[in-house]
């Protein structure tokens, strides 16, 4: 794809030398890799008549679209991108009912959400796209997904390939490759990433950079209670997951924002996670929220941490 229209600013030579990196390593099959695209390839003809982004269940196409063979076939396809951490999705009359209820993450964003329309957009850790679907209705000009995880990325192409949003695209990059835009995002979406940094500061560091001049960052992280600016540092895991870092407190984040060089620092939602939010389903089979907390006290984790929060802020790049 030919970036330059969107991204005049960026490095679009070594841009494209990471992308053939990317795509040469995926073709390798290294890790299984073709178990994730053989099946995107499968049923990629399809087409869905009708969507709908507006509401809690991110819709894509109805069972009239397609025959009952194909439909059979794309519920295999979705089976096989399983684990579904975010959604729900209803494709094809099929509900995927994923770990994560986003809408409820996304219900918070949406009384700060920045005008969107004509605006680049990137989506940090995207995932299955969920959140880019839902920012469709406010018709921003192109929104990139950047997303490591191959089965995110082809569970993503999946969707879009159904839905054919040809302003939606994803990428299998990182928070890493962000250097390679800078000046470039009216907007930029984080959402659940910087706890998984080893440095905060240099990751909000490169979201700054990327944001053009009055651009506006949507960031929001697990959290610990507290009025106090620290951030815990778990010694091996934090609710069981080894990739946790630095969680901070609210007024903690705030300061690393300011300290990054954000201006207008505004936390718009702090709450305590639950099982509402975050749970198993038949889509999701593994452990869960439930799983990462202390039985005997719901405010530990199972490692005797504070248990998490949730925090949202915006901030601008002036």
């Amino acid at each position: 794809m030919d970036y330059q229209p969107f991204f005049p600013a960026a490095d679009i030579k070594t841009l494209h030398d990471v992308l053939r990196q990317k795509e040469k390593w995926v073709n390798q099959a290294k890790k299984g890799f073709l178990r994730y695209r053989e099946p995107y390839q499968s049923v990629s003809h399809l087409r869905a008549k009708h969507c709908d982004f507006s509401r809690d269940t991110v819709t894509i196409g109805t069972a009239e679209d397609i025959s009952a063979e194909e439909r059979q076939r794309v519920e295999q396809v979705l089976r096989g991108f399983m684990p579904w951490r975010k959604g729900p999705f209803s494709i094809f009359d099929i509900v995927v009912d994923a770990e994560w209820r986003s809408y409820r993450k996304w219900n918070r964003i949406l009384p700060e959400l920045p005008d969107l329309k004509g605006k680049i957009v990137g989506d940090i850790g995207c995932n299955n796209g969920y959140y880019m679907f839902r920012m469709v209705p406010f018709h921003p000009r192109f929104v990139l997904g950047f997303e490591p995880y191959v089965q995110h990325y082809y569970t993503f192409r999946t969707l879009n390939g159904f839905a054919r949003q040809t302003n939606l695209r994803i990428e299998l990059l990182g928070i890493e490759h962000l250097p390679l835009f800078p000046d470039c995002f009216d907007i930029l979406f984080c959402l659940g990433i910087i706890y998984h940094r080893r440095s905060p500061l240099d990751a909000l560091e490169v979201l700054f950079r990327a944001l053009k001049p009055g651009g506006t960052l949507i960031i929001e992280s697990q959290a610990i209670a507290g009025d106090e600016p620290v951030a815990l540092f778990p010694e091996k895991t934090y609710a069981k997951v080894p990739g946790t870092w630095f969680v901070p407190t609210a007024p903690c984040l705030a300061n690393w924002l300011t300290r990054s060089g954000f201006s207008n620092v505004k936390q718009f939602c702090l709450h305590p996670m639950s099982s509402r939010e975050q749970r198993k389903t038949n889509w999701m089979s593994f452990e869960s929220y439930d799983d990462f907390i202390h039985p005997d006290d719901p405010s530990r984790t199972i490692e005797g941490y504070p248990a998490p929060w949730r925090v949202f802020f915006s901030a601008k790049k002036l």
